[in-house]
């Protein structure tokens, strides 16, 4: 005869069980990711191509598209960093808004006075194409494109001398659909900002080292896309991602359905983290963790386990605080202390250890927010997210 006490025993031993598995699986991935992260770190990628390297065959031209919108933090600096690139072929750089009293014509104004050698285009063009003004902006600006080689950057990156000879060598691979790179978040001051590059440096970036020690190639970033035209016209152009909320993650799976690769490039560059607030970085973690859930849906319902740190403390208490959970669970904190070492072996300032668990923890929040709606904030304007990744404006103002 089977009694409530039975049953309560029962639920409690399977609680204890799934919390005991949960533990386990933080602490199995934390290490695959401290031993991604460290693998990447000593696998001697290739150096950057700079001043005084082997000559190499003049690379093939190319045509570089920044599309801008308003003049944010270290935009001057991100923009330069392009500006003084030593690529021997010739090189079109096109910055593109969509109002004409954007402030980051201001900014151009500078790069033109301070580089009148360069092949500098400004694109002016308020014209909207679908839901996407990042997309509406680089077809408006693929009109002036000369060249067949494209590069594609956010304009809160600051890239490395060397950058577009790297980025845009497998792209002599007619096999190669784009090539794309990762990057780390150097944080404005201020506990917001912290958070929020924790967030890249620590959660993100290591997740795609992971699925790249496994071979997976299902990925692509704005921080850096680079492509050839004939790759993109063959998906049909920009149009095709006028509507999508991840534009560039669908770039590289258009590419990637007609049989070509995505190469993850060993150039790793740099992007502004700017967070006035826990308001603007919570819509921002939510808006980058919705467009993963609709994305890779069944991923995201499996990626609770890469917040390794605050899932091995739910784990513990379902558990119980049970001797082998809480082994595990300070198994697991050295993990993650050694992940946040190796991620920032060489940055110049190392975030405070006492942010990693309020920054674990509030990413762990997030990915739970992330399955009540399907709305997110995107600049200026409030959106619902489509099953297929398309958006449609529930609330729109100034944005581009």
């Amino acid at each position: 005869m089977i009694t409530g006490s039975t049953v309560a025993v029962t639920a409690q031993a399977v609680i204890a069980s799934l919390g005991t598995l949960l533990t386990a699986a933080a602490l199995a991935y934390a290490a695959l990711a401290w031993a991604a992260v460290t693998q990447w770190r000593n696998s001697g990628a290739r150096p950057l191509l700079g001043r005084g390297a082997v000559p190499r065959p003049r690379p093939a031209p190319l045509t570089v598209l920044k599309p801008l919108c308003g003049a944010e933090p270290g935009l001057d600096d991100s923009l330069r960093s392009l500006c003084e690139q030593d690529y021997a072929g010739s090189v079109q750089i096109i910055f593109g808004v969509q109002h004409p009293g954007d402030p980051s014509l201001a900014v151009l104004e500078g790069l033109r006075r301070d580089y009148p050698r360069l092949d500098l285009t400004v694109v002016v063009d308020p014209t909207r194409h679908g839901a996407s003004a990042k997309v509406s902006n680089l077809i408006n600006m693929m009109r002036a494109a000369r060249y067949d080689w494209l590069v594609l950057a956010d304009s809160d990156v600051r890239v490395p001398p060397g950058y577009l000879a790297a980025v845009t060598a497998p792209l002599a691979d007619p096999g190669v659909g784009i090539v794309t790179c990762p990057y780390h978040g150097v944080p404005r001051p201020g506990l917001w900002s912290s958070l929020g590059a924790l967030f890249i440096n620590d959660w993100f970036i290591p997740s795609v080292r992971v699925a790249a020690l496994f071979g997976s190639r299902a990925f692509a970033f704005g921080a850096t896309i680079a492509l050839r035209r004939d790759a993109l016209d063959a998906i049909g152009g920009f149009q095709a991602i006028a509507d999508q909320l991840a534009d560039d993650y669908r770039l590289g799976e258009l590419t990637r359905r007609r049989g070509q690769r995505t190469v993850l490039s060993d150039v790793d560059v740099e992007t502004w983290v700017d967070e006035r607030s826990f308001r603007q970085l919570a819509q921002h973690g939510l808006r980058w963790l919705r467009t993963i859930r609709v994305v890779r849906p069944a991923g995201y319902a499996f990626s609770a386990v890469t917040f390794s740190l605050p899932v091995a403390v739910l784990g513990c208490v379902l558990a119980a605080g049970s001797d082998v959970t809480l082994a595990l669970l300070a198994a697991t904190v050295a993990l993650r202390l050694m992940l946040h070492f190796a991620t920032h072996a060489a940055a110049a300032r190392r975030p405070p250890v006492w942010a990693i668990p309020l920054a674990d923890a509030l990413g762990f929040a997030l990915w739970c927010t992330a399955f009540v709606t399907r709305e997110v904030q995107w600049r200026h304007g409030r959106y619902r997210v489509a099953r297929d990744g398309s958006v449609q404006p529930i609330s729109q103002g100034h944005s581009s």
